[in-house]
């Protein structure tokens, strides 16, 4: 099997040319490895001394703590989250201020390295820039190369402490050159297997005209696939049915799972009820009816021509009397190429269990999960997250008991899909038309279940943790409640200002970009020319430009929803730049900052509606930072911190990181914006 290659920023000098022949020895011939694979990470680095001060860093993104519906707080003060319960007491707690456009990808780069994006680079997970075409992004946010500046655990590793990063986004290619990466969510690096769900051809014209944003959330990197159906033939030993059998096959990630769909009924009626699959139609993996979680099995998938041995985990989320259906495939998120060192991948998955990183698939550009469309779907998401916080409590307290690193990074992202979704924070919402306190009571024990969770996984910290170790408890951004989504594309068409054509079986559009003037691009951004758009963008100037630019901000200001509101809350140039902390050669000629409960999205349809009801309840993009929607819990206890105190006001994200480094005697670099939190200190 072809083996992940090294990769690192930092070449050049003895020590990591030893380093890296040492670990290519034990990756290419196993039988030279040190015999404790679970110290092979760390063997060439410096012995801890007893009093170094360790760090367990944990970034739950979309966790929302506000004082007035998300009381995180006061949860653990009623005994609800015991571990936050105890980080309070034994240290510091209160909020903490997102940077706009309110992301993830901008955000953790944030809190990574104590700088806002004019700073680290990152203004969102697609960046455009001047030079390039504005149908496609230049630069992805989340791969660690587009950061200008230096994150916090390539800062820690170069002041000698053994680190691993854990799923955190913006972390691979992986920068350290003698820790552990563990697949960094989203970079285009390595052999990422999302999972699929499979319908048959004939649910296709159903999804089409009946969800909204359809290209995006149903075909786009192909997160569920439409499969032909025929007669079942050629299986060896099957289930008997009593209607005419039907077989499909599940095809993703270079995989293809034979499915046998049966009516187990002898009741005279068509009524297929069961699902069984096979990798050859000879011999069963695994037979299920709805609503049944097969076991983990094993599977081969493809990657670039090779084969990877990976697991695989299948739920039946409904079968139809007719025979469709709706399958969830799941493949475990971890192979021996999304991690450094590669025999990682193996060790985790055998002594922690294939990894369920995150609930649902993520096409992380701020699109809504897949698993919001049958009502069966709530049920599914919400075994999924169970099984994603279950395995992150558990790879924490075996990587931190096993591999004793100085530092451990580790980002979960389960709640911010949870609250996104259409299912818990619509329900949760009493400024939401329809509000209903028995759903909204129904709602909160879930709700209360996640941050169980991730309470749980500090829960592992705390026990590991010695005296000389900093735990922290942050997230990217919180979650602000979603009512409307506002297609400022559409709006832009009726004007004339944009052409497209949308393709009749797929949905899909295309921009006339040569005749288009004006464009909104994902997450906040207007791009103008009134010579058009197409070719490599270049910033215009002149009377026409400031006449058409004037003219759009014009339109924007007096842009109202039926009830009145007004979706923009402000609009910027980008002469503006600096002040919204953001580089004025990543963001576009205007930059808007949405009403809280108003998205603007990017979708274009034939009708020209400007206005719709999605069906996610939640989201962050574009949001005014202070909202208390979006501020996020930030705790930290541990050597130097006091104890049981409430910060007086939130913080500031960029503040998160030096004050991380000055309790643990690390240099604080020149570029990092923010300031030591003095409160923080006994």
């Amino acid at each position: 099997m072809k083996r992940p290659i090294l990769r690192s920023k930092k070449t050049g000098t003895l020590a990591l040319i030893v380093s890296a022949v040492l670990i290519g020895v034990g990756l290419y011939y196993p039988q030279f490895a040190p015999a404790e694979s679970s110290w092979f990470p760390f063997a060439s680095s410096k012995k801890t001394k007893p009093d170094q001060v360790k760090l367990y860093w944990l970034t739950a993104d979309g966790l929302r703590a506000d004082a007035d519906l998300f009381q995180m707080y006061k949860w653990a003060q009623e005994g609800k989250l015991p571990n936050i319960k105890k980080l309070m007491d034994r240290g510091v707690y209160g909020y903490s201020t997102p940077e706009f456009p309110t992301l993830t990808s901008n955000n953790i780069a944030t809190l990574h390295t104590g700088a806002t994006a004019k700073v680290h680079g990152i203004v969102e997970g697609a960046i455009r820039l001047e030079g390039h075409p504005l149908e496609r992004a230049t630069i992805n946010g989340f791969n660690s190369t587009s950061k200008s500046v230096a994150p916090s655990w390539a800062i820690l590793e170069k002041a000698g402490k053994k680190t691993v990063v854990l799923s955190v986004p913006g972390s691979t290619p992986p920068e350290l050159s003698q820790g552990v990466t563990i697949r960094g969510r989203w970079g285009n690096w390595g052999f990422d297997a999302p999972a699929v769900i499979f319908e048959p051809t004939s649910n296709y014209e159903m999804r089409k005209n009946t969800v909204e944003d359809f290209y995006f959330n149903f075909l786009d990197k192909n997160l569920t696939r439409f499969v032909e159906t025929l007669p079942a033939s050629g299986w060896a030993e099957v289930a008997v049915s009593h209607s005419t059998p039907i077989q499909t096959s599940f095809e993703a990630h270079g995989s293809a799972l034979h499915a046998y769909i049966f009516d187990s009924t002898d009741d005279g009626k068509t009524n297929y009820d069961g699902v069984q699959l096979s990798t050859d139609k000879s011999s069963i993996l695994t037979s299920l009816r709805e609503g049944e979680w097969s076991d983990w099995f094993p599977l081969s998938l493809s990657y670039e021509g090779h084969q990877v041995a990976t697991q695989a985990k299948v739920r039946v989320i409904k079968i139809w009397p007719d025979g469709r259906f709706r399958i969830r495939v799941l493949y475990n998120s971890l192979n021996n190429y999304l991690v450094q060192p590669a025999s990682v991948s193996d060790e985790l998955t055998r002594e922690v269990g294939p990894m369920v990183d995150f609930l649902d698939n993520c096409l992380c550009l701020g699109m809504a999960p897949q698993l919001i469309v049958e009502p069966e779907d709530k049920k599914v998401a919400l075994e999924e997250a169970r099984m994603s916080w279950n395995w992150h409590k558990n790879a924490v307290g075996y990587i931190l008991e096993k591999w004793k690193p100085d530092v451990l990074i580790e980002d979960f992202y389960t709640p911010n899909q949870m609250l996104v979704s259409k299912w818990w924070l619509g329900n949760v919402d009493p400024r939401r038309p329809g509000y209903n306190a028995a759903k909204a009571k129904e709602s909160w024990k879930d709700i209360l279940e996640m941050y169980q969770g991730v309470d749980a996984i500090i829960g592992k910290a705390l026990e590991k943790a010695d005296k000389n170790t900093l735990i922290v408890l942050s997230a990217q951004h919180g979650t602000a409640p979603l009512y409307r989504n506002t297609r400022l594309n559409n709006l832009f068409a009726k004007k004339g200002w944009l052409k497209f054509s949308i393709d009749p079986k797929t949905k899909k559009p295309t921009i006339d970009w040569k005749n288009s003037k004006v464009v909104y691009l994902k997450m906040a951004h207007v791009y103008i020319n009134p010579d058009g758009l197409s070719g490599p963008y270049k910033r215009a100037s002149g009377p026409a430009y400031e006449a058409l630019r004037k003219e759009v901000v014009a339109e924007l200001k007096s842009l109202k929803d039926s009830n009145a509101v007004s979706p923009i809350s402000r609009i910027e140039g980008w002469e503006q730049a600096a002040e919204l902390g953001l580089p004025a050669d990543r963001i576009g000629d205007l930059v808007l900052e949405s009403t809280t409960g108003y998205r603007m999205w990017e979708e274009v349809t034939d009708d020209k509606t400007v206005f719709v009801t999605p069906r996610a309840t939640g989201y962050k993009e574009g949001v005014n930072p202070k909202d208390p929607s979006v501020q996020t819990p930030f705790l930290i206890a541990g050597p130097g911190v006091a104890n049981g105190l409430q910060l007086a006001k939130p913080i500031r994200h960029i503040d998160q990181l030096p004050t991380i480094l000055n309790l643990m005697n690390v240099s604080v670099p020149d570029y990092v914006e923010g300031q030591m939190i003095e409160e923080v200190r006994k």
